[in-house]
């Protein structure tokens, strides 16, 4: 029982150690992590971990460890955007794998990258015939960034000179039966016109909405809780 306890409090001091340093660190998603950056990541918690269960040593040098290894990451992330030449060195940098749509087969061996994992990056870009690639990188992260040739892309309202309306954010205005008062006092709106709204669509208390939104063009979109889905039954045409 008694370690039990000393389990849970270390446990909590790891917890929130670990979400205070990575809110240092900052946010960026994990397909845009290094490979630098991803090990660095598995270390630290796998320290924070090793903080919570290791009985046989104190937590106070575990936790020091975390701390001294979240500096050094703090660190590494600023000169690699101070100094460019230190994130190159650090991360590496991006490859060309085809080039005007050639196959660079000595970057793939110095890459120790196969055709097989060029081909089902190509795949997972939407590509399935090599032909069709003018340039293709091979970025930091990992990932394969394609550049089709110009007669393989997709057509854009641009290209066939046509305008378009501006789209912009849709702004949440409900949330699971709750009025989000601020998003709606930003768009210059009050409960009184959300809910004459919801009436409309035959919607009488907002405590049925699980999510609704309004779009640039004044667009109400609504999600209830429980949704009512109209089956459409099968008739045999005779």
């Amino acid at each position: 029982m008694h370690e039990a306890v000393i389990v849970l409090v270390r446990g909590v001091i790891g917890f929130f150690s670990l979400l205070i340093f990575t809110r240092i660190l900052g946010k960026q998603q994990v397909s845009q992590l290094t490979l630098f950056e991803y090990i660095l990541g598995i270390t630290i918690g796998s320290m924070a971990a090793t903080l919570t269960t290791d009985l046989a040593s104190t937590a106070w040098s575990h936790w020091v460890g975390l701390m001294v290894w979240t500096i050094l990451v703090f660190a590494v992330q600023h000169f690699s955007v101070k100094y460019p030449k230190f994130f190159v060195y650090i991360n590496g940098q991006p490859e060309m794998l085809i080039i005007n749509g050639k196959i660079m087969e000595e970057t793939m061996k110095k890459m120790r990258y196969s055709l097989h994992d060029l081909m089902e990056q190509l795949r997972v870009s939407g590509v399935f015939d090599i032909s069709q690639v003018e340039y293709a990188v091979l970025e930091t992260n990992g990932k394969l960034t394609v550049l089709k040739k110009s007669q393989y892309q997709s057509l854009t309202p641009k290209d066939m000179n046509l305008s378009t309306s501006y789209d912009g954010l849709s702004t949440e205005l409900v949330f699971n039966g709750v009025i989000l008062k601020y998003n709606l006092s930003q768009l210059h709106l009050d409960t009184l016109w959300l809910k004459q709204e919801l009436r409309k669509k035959g919607i009488k208390d907002v405590s049925e909405v699980y999510f609704a939104s309004l779009n640039t063009k004044g667009e109400l979109y609504v999600d209830l809780i429980k949704d009512k889905i109209v089956q459409e039954s099968n008739v045999e045409h005779l």
